[in-house]
């Protein structure tokens, strides 16, 4: 197929576009105009609402993983109003877009998060169950939102809501390294709260299964069927690296540190289950969170 990627420079976009084309697929990168760009880009700027869409006729799908980092840096009323607009301008103008098209293509997979339920405690949370309050469960129903202008011009629309992605190639798990590889690793506050992760294999490949599974729409967790909370992640990370975890991060102190964004990605739990996947055929390579840090760590 021919493949629209967006956010192809990021870690999850560029090991996608990696695998894609080492399978046989053609991969056309979306990349900010002024950016340099070459063979097989097209330049955009969602906030100047500028795409060439003619450029994007003869595609087959498009996968949208776009957007301003969340962690990257405090949150104050700037850098939320970055990361709210930045997922609403590029995903309004994408999905818009494509559905003009004279061939639109058949399917849109388009990334959210499971930021989408809020902080839920022990709550069981299935792609049926409700949104939670605050600012990324508000972000992340715009962002949602703005995505119906493909299903609504006839495009089979998939909302992945990712969790934690685990990588070898940073993300998460690179920032927390250096700390446990020196012995200062623990958890942070309670670590009660549940953390639904994933993969970066099996996110490439989740998002392999939802352009080619022509039943699965709507949205869909992109997490393993295995949470855990905060404590055992911390543990089981101390134990692969031979490190001990006695460094624990009290909740005052990370929220002292971090402000609002503390409790919103370190604090809170979420609880996701995979429902969408396991009712298709889909298998995880990494279902278990103590075997995969070992794949990824060589451990």
């Amino acid at each position: 197929m021919k493949i629209l990627v967006t956010g192809a420079s990021g870690m999850v976009g560029s090991a996608l576009a990696s695998v894609l084309e080492e399978r046989g697929d053609r991969v056309l990168r979306l990349t900010r105009a002024g950016s340099g760009g070459g063979p097989g880009t097209v330049a955009w700027d969602p906030a100047s609402g500028f795409l060439d869409a003619a450029a994007l006729e003869g595609i087959d799908a498009a996968v949208h993983l776009a957007g301003e980092n969340i962690a990257a840096g405090r949150w104050n009323a700037a850098k939320k109003r970055r990361i709210l607009e930045s997922r609403v301008r590029a995903t309004r103008l994408l999905a818009q877009t494509l559905g003009r098209l004279a061939r639109p293509p058949r399917c849109l997979v388009s990334a959210s998060a499971v930021g989408y339920y809020g902080d839920r405690g022990a709550e069981i949370l299935r792609e049926d169950s409700p949104p939670g309050t605050g600012f990324l469960p508000e972000v992340c129903l715009a962002w949602e939102g703005e995505a119906q202008a493909a299903a609504a011009a006839g495009i089979r629309l998939v909302l992945l809501r990712i969790g934690v992605v685990l990588s070898g190639r940073g993300g998460m798990l690179g920032r927390l390294l250096p700390l446990f590889r020196l012995g200062l690793g623990g958890k942070i506050g309670s670590g009660e709260q549940y953390m639904s992760w994933v993969t970066l294999e099996d996110l490439v490949e989740i998002v392999r299964h939802a352009l080619g599974d022509a039943g699965l729409s709507g949205p869909v967790n992109a997490v393993t069927p295995n949470p855990v909370r905060n404590a055992e992640f911390t543990r089981t990370l101390g134990r692969v690296l031979r490190r001990p975890t006695f460094f624990g991060v009290p909740a005052p102190l990370a929220r002292l540190a971090l402000g609002e964004m503390a409790d919103a990605l370190l604090l809170a739990s979420a609880r996701v289950e995979p429902a969408a996947l396991a009712r298709t055929s889909f298998r995880f390579r990494d279902p278990l969170l103590e075997p995969a840090l070992r794949r990824l760590l060589g451990s």
